[in-house]
């Protein structure tokens, strides 16, 4: 049950989002109830030439007084197709999973170790890497 919430959520997120890099400025947060630092509580990505918090399942970066929300675009570096990953310690999403859910494409993965790692059926695919700071 706990996975179709998520893929709700996550649907209703890229919706909001536009789904991808080229619609970075589409949905903003000028009401952010906090700011994002270096030092802060958030995971921060290096994306695109700048960085972005993961706060939530979402990725913010600042700009011009307002949090604009990023996705991992779908690239060589993070490709979305099937990709089978030996996964046996536990399946994300599950009441033992502790990893961040992060947007990437049309869909939400998540992040494992500088890894993007996405549920399918019963098993994990790899998404390739992300940077994190």
């Amino acid at each position: 049950m706990r996975n179709v919430f998520l893929i709700a959520t996550a649907a209703g997120l890229l919706a909001a989002c536009g789904g991808g890099d080229s619609a970075e400025h589409a949905n903003t947060h000028s009401d952010h109830g906090h700011v994002h630092a270096d030092a802060g509580e958030h995971v921060r990505i290096q994306h695109n030439g700048h960085v972005d918090y993961l706060h939530d399942g979402h990725l913010h970066a600042e700009h011009d007084g307002h949090y604009d929300e990023h996705v991992i675009a779908v690239s060589a570096t993070n490709p979305a197709e099937e990709a089978p990953k030996d996964h046996a310690d536990h399946m994300h999403g599950a009441d033992n999973c502790d990893h961040q859910m992060i947007p990437h494409g049309d869909h939400v993965d998540y992040l494992h170790d500088g890894h993007l790692h996405h549920v399918h059926n019963d098993h994990i695919d790899e998404h390739g890497e992300v940077t994190v700071l």
